[in-house]
């Protein structure tokens, strides 16, 4: 008991700090900044963070939300993605354990929160986090060895396939952004959830609750985040699969 409270702690911890360096890409990549050279700094005086202003959670409750320089109001998007990591990290640690295949997850899991929140603001996926995904996907999976290189495969042709499809005959309307990441998380997850149940479930729930947002969107002339409404479908079909 003492070790695993011991490694759920670690575990939690990490994802803390991943969820601040997500921060990081969230922020600079649609804005094509350096995600590594550049020092943190305050987006509204420019001035460089100390290591005590960099702790995630603790350093923006301690400051009370706001910058120690200029006192401008800091996003609570930078605590709630940090502490949203930590707690999708623990909790695949208490489902999986330490091994390879947490770690595959833990990539995976980190990866779908950045294409959110980028989504969310933005309204794209930048192509650097689909290779990305990609690349660690098939390393990963080469070091877990719970999904076989058939399957990643067959996974990747037909549910990236699918969305696809549904980019071209909507003309980029929906799916675009959907069929690009689907090719990195099909490639972790494998043929399994293109089985019947998940697939036709996911297609179902594209049309209940997929394009009435769409609908709803076009009719008030804005975009719609389509990838922050399939993340929880993702991490719904981890549930039932894994």
């Amino acid at each position: 008991m003492p070790t695993s409270c011991f490694w759920l702690i670690t575990i939690f911890l990490l994802g803390l700090c991943t969820g601040s360096f997500l921060n990081v890409v969230i922020y600079r990549l649609p804005r094509g900044e350096s995600i590594t050279l550049d020092r943190s700094h305050c987006p509204s005086c420019g001035k460089q963070l100390s290591w005590y202003d960099l702790i995630p959670v603790f350093s923006y409750l301690i400051l009370l939300g706001k910058c120690r320089a200029c006192h401008s109001r800091i996003s609570l998007r930078y605590p709630l993605v940090e502490l949203l990591t930590g707690i999708i990290f623990a909790v695949l640690f208490l489902y999986f354990g330490i091994n390879a295949v947490l770690l595959k997850y833990l990539f995976l899991s980190a990866l779908l929160v950045a294409v959110t929140f980028i989504d969310l603001e933005h309204y794209i996926i930048p192509n650097s986090l689909v290779i990305t995904g990609l690349i660690g996907g098939v390393i990963l999976n080469v070091a877990a060895r719970d999904v076989g290189a058939v399957s990643a495969l067959i996974g990747i042709l037909v549910t990236s396939g699918f969305l696809l499809l549904i980019a071209l005959v909507s003309k980029g309307g929906d799916g675009g952004r959907g069929y690009q990441v689907s090719c990195s998380d099909r490639t972790i997850f494998g043929l399994a959830t293109c089985s019947p149940g998940p697939f036709f479930r996911g297609v179902c729930g594209r049309f209940i609750g997929d394009y009435p947002a769409v609908v709803r969107s076009q009719r008030k002339k804005r975009p719609t985040p389509l990838w922050a409404i399939y993340c929880y479908r993702d991490f719904y079909c981890f549930s039932i699969w894994c």
